[in-house]
């Protein structure tokens, strides 16, 4: 017991100093706050040392704190390179993994996913955190999730590629081009326009820039359903990608542009020492899959 509470302060210690927060490594944890910091100053009175000290709104390791960091990050990192042998040894018998995510793989893959996954170890949990693409990011560049899908290229993560989504235009079925086998890019100026993300920050905005687009927009969400709901009503047309529109439950048309463009969908990770066994063989799972 003893042993596994001065891991848990070495690893309170690493895990404070990586993120510059009690909160937020205790958010990583799953401790309070409080918590986190009691275990910090025992293992400060137990060495006789001061290891962090305040600068503004970020806590960072004093002289001896960094002095000493390194052989904390050592003793947590063997510590968790033996529960990965242990579960080795024990077939995977156990083990969480923390999955950040758009909505659309969420709805489309993650199911299919844990199911066969499932299938070669049963007792594996897992934690789901549904967000936007740079909280999927910053989950993972923080230890939040031990991986994220995501779109590529991914900045400052590692990843493997998993597939190409095309984006579509998604029109009203009264719509003079609904006939069209394919709908022409430069239409997209033509008609009242639902844009789907945060503005410039949208992935679809960023499509009409491709074309040099200015379209008519009536409207921006988040929300995809939103916007299916209101082209079927005849209030505009849209772009979104085809994996949203998978069990499409609305009554619109769904047209390629006649010069395709797409996404490309990954899982990304921190970095490959960083994950644990059960994550390993997640990303292997998808990279063969």
């Amino acid at each position: 017991m003893e042993a596994d509470y001065n891991l848990q302060k070495y690893l309170s210690f690493v895990k404070t100093v990586e993120h510059g927060s009690f909160t937020k490594a205790a958010e990583m944890l799953n401790y309070s706050q409080s918590s986190i910091s009691r275990m910090v100053a025992d293992l400060e009175k137990e060495w006789g040392l001061t290891l962090l000290e305040r600068k503004g709104t970020t806590i960072r390791p004093t002289s001896d704190g960094m002095k000493v960091l390194p052989y904390a990050e050592r003793l947590v990192s063997e510590f968790q390179s033996l529960q990965d042998q242990v579960s080795q040894l024990n077939g995977l018998d156990s083990g969480l993994i923390r999955i950040g995510t758009f909505s659309s793989v969420a709805a489309q893959w993650i199911p299919n996913i844990i199911t066969e996954f499932k299938k070669h170890y049963p007792n594996i949990e897992y934690e789901l955190l549904i967000g936007d693409y740079p909280e999927i990011e910053q989950w993972v560049l923080e230890g939040r999730v031990d991986c994220g899908f995501n779109i590529l290229p991914a900045r400052n993560c590692d990843s493997i590629f998993l597939e190409k989504d095309e984006f579509v235009v998604v029109l009203p079925k009264s719509h003079p081009l609904a006939e069209r086998e394919t709908f022409p890019a430069e239409a997209l100026d033509d008609y009242p326009f639902m844009l789907l993300g945060k503005g410039e920050e949208s992935e679809i905005q960023s499509i009409l820039d491709k074309y040099r687009l200015r379209p008519d927009v009536k409207l921006t969400t988040l929300d995809d359903y939103a916007i299916m709901s209101m082209v079927e009503s005849g209030l505009g047309i849209s772009v979104l990608p085809r994996l949203i529109l998978k069990r499409n439950p609305y009554d619109i048309v769904v047209r390629s542009l006649d010069e395709p463009a797409y996404r490309e969908i990954g899982l990304t990770f921190r970095n490959e020492k960083s994950l644990s066994f059960a994550t390993k063989k997640f990303i292997e799972y998808l990279g063969y899959r």
